[in-house]
């Protein structure tokens, strides 16, 4: 059994030994529990039992736990020189974190390859029907409130020490490798991403690795393809005409996708 009270005390105290003045300290606790939230819809759409549930919403709590360190040392977001679900993963199990949030460990190979997938390009080969079904709850759940984080919070928020204000975003282009896959329907390698707007549309590159119905309901049901693509606007004349055609491009993909 998961003792859903005991986690959410203890995720409290975790947190609160960090400095919340941090930017985006607060984006990020707000994100874990909406990506709780978000786990725990996929699982309930799913029919799945109540033990499921709890542990889809568990591994929620815990998938960014790593990023409270990466802000405390990074200053900033860096997912390509600090690997946050790794470290996560490291300070849960090597350092014995876990046994604060659940003291059965039942589920503790779920949660760390659930994890450790949570956030990778694509879910390693060689897991097992329960580990792969929460690796795709928890991917989905995240990439749900990526959506939610580019519709309400600020940029300073978002891309800490990456992009300073909507001058931006407005003046920027999208580099060609990022455009050519969002228009292939592929994920964007974060590698990539070279361009402040680069790191801003590679979100919607997120559509293509959804795995259940009730996300691409989600997305559709809140606009927000639209809201992300015009939530600002562009001075460059090559830009607009390419963000009309990922609109088109992308909208395509998740109606199709819908329909399935």
């Amino acid at each position: 059994m998961i003792d859903i009270n005991k986690l959410e005390k203890e995720f409290k105290n975790f947190i609160n030994s960090y400095n919340s003045e941090e930017a985006g300290f607060k984006l990020k606790v707000v994100h874990t529990y909406k990506v709780a939230a978000n786990s725990k819809m996929i699982a309930e759409g799913l029919k799945l039992d109540k033990e499921d549930i709890d542990l889809a919403y568990l591994i929620g709590i815990l998938h960014d736990i790593g990023r409270f360190e990466e802000i405390n040392y990074f200053k900033q977001f860096d997912s390509v020189s600090f690997d946050h679900a790794l470290y996560g993963v490291k300070i849960l199990f090597e350092d014995n974190l876990i046994r604060q949030f659940i003291e059965n460990n039942k589920y503790d190979n779920i949660i760390k390859v659930a994890i450790e997938n949570h956030s990778r390009f694509k879910i390693e080969d060689g897991l097992d029907a329960k580990e792969l079904l929460h690796a795709k709850i928890i991917r989905d759940a995240d990439k749900l409130d990526n959506f939610r984080i580019k519709k309400e919070e600020s940029l300073e928020n978002i891309f800490p020490g990456i992009i300073k204000d909507e001058n931006d975003i407005k003046n920027s282009t999208i580099s060609d490798a990022v455009y050519k896959d969002i228009m292939n329907n592929k994920c964007v390698n974060i590698k990539d991403r070279k361009t402040p707007l680069d790191y801003w549309l590679c979100v919607l590159a997120f559509m293509f690795d959804l795995n259940f119905k009730s996300s691409y309901e989600f997305i559709i049901k809140n606009n927000y393809i639209d809201i992300i693509i015009d939530r600002f606007k562009y001075n460059n004349q090559n830009t607009k005409e390419r963000l009309e055609n990922i609109r088109k491009s992308v909208k395509e993909f998740i109606n199709k996708s819908y329909k399935k």
